[in-house]
């Protein structure tokens, strides 16, 4: 292996390109698959649809060209109904997908963009096909309330299956297949608003025959190799829809902790009914449940296990039955209260003579078991003439109590408590306190002095206060203004959340913290009392303003800028915003050296720094600073010799060449990028490793000229061993040093025929054999096979199969509906065939009269009163590529295929170039099927009659070198 390697570099060869722009081109985009497909459709307007199977596993393949390479992204959107992953994206060139679901269908968009004119842009879609088990459900004609079906009964059996495509349906009786008119007392019903053909058996006044074993087959015709399925219903006298019963209370009320049980049972129907526990809105049911048939056990219930439960019985007959219970778990929640001076005087406070009222507040479940009790200083207090006490209706939620006292005197004064409980217990007692003294007074809130505008840095915690005085003391609730220009907005704007989201905070002690600020929390807070736990007045507030402060934001944060040297440029460093936006300074450095400082003024928003001749100490990293009270923002700028990456040209023709049996070579070829940004390039470093191994080889090649930008190098590559792939690396050299490097992989693929003793091609595999389309054309041709082929838009023209004569068989054709316009060519090139390598020693004519012979075949289908022509070309490689017209043909030729056979006599590498040319209307489409080349003279020599085109008479050689003939040979399907 070693001596193989070390021989690699014997035959290699350097060439130059063109210059200017070159090979640069945008890209260009065509998909095809390699999956598992069951059909693959060419529509009209350049619709492709690929079907699937569910399950089966999804590969699409973008191929791209365009110099620089591509860059491929894959695209998804949903295809009918809305796809639950919206819209997905894929950076590869390959697309795979295993076990391929329903709702992966839809179409798939491939795009490819090198910067170069506009993104190339291709779709396909995925037609993803499946059939779920099909399900009968009977109904009545009338009602469903009854529990049997009589005999003067009309039912109705329908059967449903989830399908793509359309399902088909068909019913049994028995062993006896039911159709329409097979039986005056059944009726095949088809609904107009179902895409099935048959979905509704209709049995029309209940026989004693109808009493039978029903089977639904539901078939989507072996598509994908999709199997039919079936469903059976045993239908009797007794059949009947399901009604059911609950053994327990409704509601059920309970303890927290106990273990609730709900029993469902089926009262009736048949077949015996399927029984299931659901939460209404689909919520699901506590994690600790157990279900056994319809009973329903929730142990160690808690409050958040209360709610309604619903069982649901279906036995596939008539409607399902439901029933609904509601399960109440005792407790109590949420105790408040709050005082309310006398409503007829204008005061806050209390006052001796005054009335004064407290009310208490408990959410309770149920709320129907909730009662009050009140205590002064610990004992028992009534109902009296001045001591009020009053209660909401029970069925109200939340529950209040309130204690009205009239007339208050100095000995009301003291602590009265009130207490909620629930009657049947289950649930701890809430106690609340409230004092009533001299000492009692409405709250009042200010915020500490210099503490009403804050100023801070990003990253501070900062805490946010508000004094608040009174007693009972209220909790504080902290929520933001919303301001413009400085000015509070009116309250109906909705106004900006709190920094955890929500749109109000409480706080028990008046203080909101703030942790690690950003400016986004800039702004006006609000403080205010709350009406609870406290006096029931207008509430208080106060005003803070936040301002965060932040360093400039600057761009570009880093940028690498590239330069030759003795160049003159400008590097800016751009301010993006800051705060505070005044006394800016800027600050230049070349690593630790001080270039420049000074002060931004108010019109200017960024700062330059001018190099007037870069020399080798003014390579390196400048930096500039721009700072303000809150801290720096940095441009860095790294200013470097080193050259650009090259870009390797992937579209090489007959790149990967064979000339021993156990090694290939490779044509490597490239441009560089950039290449007049910094220094002349002097050589590349060539670096290759055989893939799986760790050794590289290295090898300089020199660069005697300056490169220009577009023009493509190349280099050969040879001794590489079959059928071994290389890891191939590429770095620039320029005085600087060693540039970008770019590695790309080569791996050995045996050429479409690398001695030319035979080409087929049918068309049938959708990478056309590696036909391509000519990009200099008016359209395309388009693959197509006419089981997929749409004739209502061009009548009396075009193929009905392949040559072949089958439906399913490929074809390549030219389609001349509009916008074709009369004279518009579609131009197809066959892959590019290397001839034997010769002497370079041996003359021009020793070498026309040694070049061999290959007979060139294909099969063409003319019917239409607007076809064109047909024609066909040989391209050779050389200097410069020449065509040359073997083969002729135009007007109408019948509604059959024939063969034509031509010899060439190529002298170089060679394409064949099929050329179709529209006529003068829509029924002009020409086609061409079963494509060979064989080594040697055609066959069976074309008879006397039969038109040949004779070569000229001048001596150009790719004009000497080809004797042609042709042969028609027509072809009846």
């Amino acid at each position: 292996m070693g001596s193989v390697l070390a021989l690699l570099w014997l035959l290699t060869g350097f060439l130059r390109g063109a210059h200017g722009q070159g090979v640069y081109a945008p890209p260009t985009v065509r998909i095809v698959h390699s999956g598992q497909a069951c059909n693959v459709e060419e529509e009209r307007y350049s619709e492709r649809v690929y079907t699937i199977r569910e399950g089966e596993t999804l590969e699409l393949q973008c191929l791209v060209t365009g110099h620089p390479r591509p860059q491929v992204r894959w695209t998804k959107t949903a295809g009918g109904a809305s796809d639950r992953q919206g819209e997905s994206s894929l950076h590869n060139e390959t697309l795979k997908i295993d076990n391929v679901s329903r709702h992966q269908g839809g179409r798939y968009y491939c795009k490819a963009e090198n910067g170069l004119g506009s993104p190339a842009i291709r779709s396909i879609r995925v037609d993803v096909y499946y059939l779920d088990d099909p399900v009968i459900t009977v109904h009545q004609s009338v009602g469903e309330s009854k529990e049997q079906f009589y005999f003067e009964r009309t039912v109705f059996l329908r059967c449903v299956a989830n399908s793509n495509p359309p399902v088909h349906y068909a019913w049994r009786r028995g062993r006896e297949a039911l159709t329409q008119g097979s039986d005056s007392g059944v009726e095949i019903y088809e609904p107009f608003f179902t895409q099935g053909e048959t979905k509704i058996l209709k049995l029309k006044n209940l026989r004693p025959q109808d009493y039978a074993e029903y089977t639904c087959i539901a078939s989507v015709r072996n598509v994908c190799g999709i199997a039919d399925k079936s469903a059976h219903f045993s239908f009797n006298n007794r059949t009947a829809p399901p009604s059911i019963k609950l053994l327990l209370d409704d509601p059920l009320v309970v303890n927290p902790g106990e273990t609730v049980t709900l029993v469902c049972v089926a009262s009736s129907g048949d077949p015996p009914p399927l029984l299931r526990w659901v939460r209404p809105g689909g919520e699901d049911l506590p994690k600790r449940s157990v279900i056994n048939g319809g009973t329903l056990t929730v142990p160690a219930v808690t409050v958040d296990d209360g709610g309604a439960y619903s069982c649901m019985a279906s036995n596939n007959v008539g409607n399902a039955a439901k029933k609904s219970t509601t399960v109440l778990v005792r407790g109590l929640r949420k105790g408040r209260f709050w005082i309310t001076p006398d409503p007829y005087h204008n005061d806050d406070n209390i006052q001796i003579g005054r009335e004064v009222k407290i009310s208490c507040q408990v959410e309770a479940t149920p709320p129907e078991e909730l009662q009050f009790s009140w205590l002064k200083n610990g004992r028992p207090l009534r109902s009296s003439e001045r001591m009020v006490i009053t209660h909401t209706d029970t069925e109200v939620s939340p529950g209040t109590t309130n204690l009205d006292i009239i007339d208050l005197k100095f000995t009301d004064f003291g602590t009265y408590t009130c207490v909620a409980s629930l009657r049947n217990g289950g649930s701890p007692e809430i106690s609340i306190d409230v004092n009533i003294s001299s000492t009692t007074v409405p709250p009042e809130l200010s915020v500490p002095r210099g503490r009403s505008h804050l100023i801070a840095q990003e990253g501070d915690t900062v805490d946010l206060q508000c004094l608040v005085s009174g007693k009972p003391k209220p909790i504080i609730l902290w929520s933001r203004v919303e301001e413009n220009g400085g000015a509070v907005v009116a309250a109906a704007v909705a106004p900006p959340l709190m920094p955890d989201g929500s749109a109000e905070t409480e706080s028990s002690d008046g203080i909101l913290r703030l942790s690690n600020v950003t400016r986004e929390m800039s702004g006006t807070y609000r403080c205010q009392t709350s009406q609870y736990n406290g006096f029931n007045v207008k509430p208080r507030e106060a005003l803070i303003h936040l301002v965060v402060q932040f360093p400039p934001t600057v761009e570009p944060a880093y940028t690498e800028v590239r330069q030759a040297l003795g160049r003159a440029f400008t590097l800016t460093c751009h301010l993006l915003r800051a705060h505070p936006a005044r006394l800016l300074r800027y600050e230049w450095k070349l690593g630790s050296r001080l270039l420049t400082v000074g002060e931004f003024s108010e019109e200017r928003d960024d700062t330059s720094y001018l190099v007037r001749a870069l020399n080798r100490e003014g390579y390196g990293e400048y930096t500039c600073d721009i700072t303000n009270e809150a801290g720096a923002g940095r441009c860095t700028f790294m200013v470097t010799g080193k050259a650009y990456a090259p870009e390797f040209y992937y579209d090489t023709y007959g790149a990967l060449w064979q000339n021993k049996p156990r090694v290939y070579g490779f044509k490597l070829q490239w441009t560089q990028m950039e290449p007049n940004a910094v220094d002349r390039i002097l050589a590349y470093r060539l670096g290759i490793r055989q893939m799986g191994q760790s050794r590289w080889w290295e090898q300089e090649i020199a660069m005697e000229e300056t490169i220009q930008k577009g023009e493509l190098l190349t280099y050969n590559l040879t001794e590489l061993v079959k059928p071994e792939s290389y890891l191939v690396r590429l770095t620039p050299i320029t005085r600087y040093g060693e540039g970008d490097a770019t590695e790309r992989t080569i791996s050995y693929s045996a050429p479409v025929n690398p001695h030319l003793r035979e080409f087929q091609c049918g068309f049938e595999d959708e990478a056309m054999c590696l036909f391509s389309q000519d990009k200099s054309d008016e359209f395309d041709w388009t693959r197509h096979s006419a089981a997929s082929r749409d004739t209502k838009y061009t009548p009396n023209t075009g193929p009905s199969s392949d040559h072949r004569g089958s439906k399913q068989g490929f074809y390549m054709y030219i389609e001349t509906s509009r916008p074709r316009m009369d004279g518009d060519k579609a131009r197809m090139l066959s892959p590019t065939f290397n001839m034997n390598s010769r002497s370079s020693s041996s003359s021009s004519s020793s070498f026309a009269a040694n070049s061999p012979t290959y007979c060139f075949a294909f099969y063409y289908h003319m019917y239409g009163k607007h076809i064109g022509a047909l024609n066909v070309f040989l391209r050779q490689k050389g200097p410069t590529a020449t065509e040359t017209n073997v083969w002729s043909l135009s007007g109408n030729q019948g509604d059959h295929w024939l063969q034509a056979k031509v010899n060439i006599h190529p002298t170089a590498a060679f394409q064949m170039v099929m050329e179709g040319v529209r006529g003068p209307g829509i029924e002009g489409d020409i086609a061409i099927d079963d494509v060979t080349i064989e080594e040697g003279e055609c066959k069976n020599p074309p008879p006397n009659n039969l038109r040949s085109l004779a070569p000229p008479s001048s001596p150009h050689i790719w004009q000497l070198c080809i004797t042609l003939s042709l042969a028609l040979i027509g072809q009846q399907r």
